[in-house]
């Protein structure tokens, strides 16, 4: 026989049954009758009756479900919304494996005194860089706990990265959180090879000699991981097998802090967070990011995230490399043109390697603005 929660999801009981439900008046389990009403709690009909009835339930349960790794992934959900957070069951969820980590750094980023105090005696808090780095951005944060969590982030080897978190990293710590785990890995230049080193162009430079096949990724993160325990053996690692060992959140931190050869593997990480850090680190120059645009291995997030910044755009070099790049997505590309020289124009309007629709309009407005100057 289906449990009567699976009974509920297909609207398969009479109203009465689903009222009595709201209520928590159903002889269940608890833990099938907070899955029930957390479910309840989204019905625009019984929403209301459930979330005033799991506010009420008995600690006792509510505890039990809360640590146990098993709870419903929505239930757990449910329980750490800022809305419904309750303190006393607060410690059972931030131990509880199950809930996520990102879900974790959202409760760190907007938690009041009371909350802030049990999290920073979580064992598992202690040991999450991306919720102490959500905690260091939190207003309510203590200049005493600032300090302490700095000692924690000391502690996990983040010393080079103790200072104030960048807005950037405030701003995508879920995100962050979420993709943490993922294996490093480039977008190639070619579809089987990665290149260290890049020219003026974007391409791979001809004096680099250190050329990583993609299958050999995985193998060289876990080689380098070891040989980095070695701080002789690691200053040795090319910048490729280092950033090879970092994680997300690393990665991210040495894109907003690195220095330009880091900002040019970086840029190419196939995570869309790490390569849009680079355009927000300070350190990035305007040549950098005219070279970024011309680049045909980014990801065309990174090519239209360029062109929602002013302060680029004014640079004329970046707005002739986006247009040309045949990776620019065509509503990028298109209202650009307008912003083209005449024999710029007229060059895109022969190049082969731009869509066709980007060289009709290239050709078109090269007419126009010829004939508006009077040019032959």
């Amino acid at each position: 026989m289906p449990r009567m929660i699976e009974l509920i999801r297909q609207s398969a009981v009479p109203a009465n049954i689903m009222r009595a439900a709201a209520r928590g008046a159903l002889t269940l389990p608890p833990a099938e009758m907070i899955e029930i009403l957390v479910h309840l709690s989204q019905n625009p009909v019984f929403a209301q009756q459930s979330q005033m009835t799991l506010a009420g339930w008995d600690e006792a349960s509510s505890l039990a479900t809360a640590s146990d790794p098993d709870s419903p992934p929505a239930v757990l959900e449910y329980f750490s919304k800022p809305e419904n957070l309750r303190p006393r069951l607060l410690p059972a969820l931030l131990e509880n494996p199950s809930l996520p980590e990102a879900r974790l750094v959202g409760i760190a980023q907007s938690a009041s005194r009371e909350i802030i105090t049990l999290m920073l005696a979580s064992a598992r808090v202690q040991n999450l860089p991306s919720a102490l780095h959500a905690l260091t951005a939190n207003q309510h944060l203590e200049e005493r706990e600032a300090a302490r969590v700095q000692e924690m982030l000391a502690h996990l080897g983040e010393q080079g990265h103790a200072e104030e978190a960048l807005p950037y990293e405030v701003e995508h710590a879920a995100e962050i959180a979420a993709e943490e785990g993922k294996p490093f890995a480039m977008i190639s230049v070619r579809d089987d090879i990665l290149g260290l080193g890049v020219d003026e162009l974007g391409q791979p430079s001809s004096e680099q000699e250190d050329v990583t096949p993609l299958e050999v990724l995985p193998a060289l993160k876990a080689q380098s991981s070891r040989m980095a325990a070695d701080p002789e053996v690691r200053k040795r690692l090319s910048t490729l097998q280092r950033i090879a060992t970092l994680g997300v959140a690393a990665r991210i931190q040495l894109a907003m802090r690195g220095n330009r050869e880091e900002r040019f593997i970086l840029i190419r990480d196939s995570c869309k967070v790490v390569a849009l850090a680079v355009l927000e680190s300070p350190k990035v120059a305007e040549n950098e990011v005219e070279i970024f645009a011309a680049m045909r291995n980014v990801r065309e997030v990174v090519l239209r995230a360029v062109t929602l910044k002013r302060k680029f755009l004014k640079n004329y070099g970046v707005v002739k490399a986006l247009v040309n790049n045949p990776r620019t997505p065509l509503d990028v590309t298109l209202p650009l043109l307008n912003h083209l020289l005449v024999n710029d124009l007229r060059w895109l309007s022969a190049n082969k390697n731009v869509p066709d629709t980007v060289r009709k309009l290239a050709t078109k407005l090269y007419r126009q603005k010829k004939a508006a100057l009077g040019l032959r």
